[in-house]
């Protein structure tokens, strides 16, 4: 993992089109401004987790999700 320090209105580049902007240190919140491409997806980790356990889920065939002949 690389850890770097950042400060308010500084950023990182991630590859050569995604950038994070530190917007706001109060106490221990960060907020951060994130800008990608639209073919970009972003998620909170929470978030992206949720989703692939629900692909996850959908993913799974149970004998009896098919119909029979």
């Amino acid at each position: 993992m690389l850890v770097l320090t950042r400060k308010v209105n500084q950023s990182i580049i991630i590859g050569d089109d995604v950038e994070v902007v530190v917007l706001e240190v109060r106490g221990e919140q960060v907020r951060l401004g994130i800008k990608a491409p639209k073919s970009v997806t972003v998620h909170r980790k929470e978030i992206y987790d949720q989703i692939q356990e629900e692909n996850r889920q959908a993913s799974q065939v149970r004998s009896e999700d098919i119909p029979e002949k």
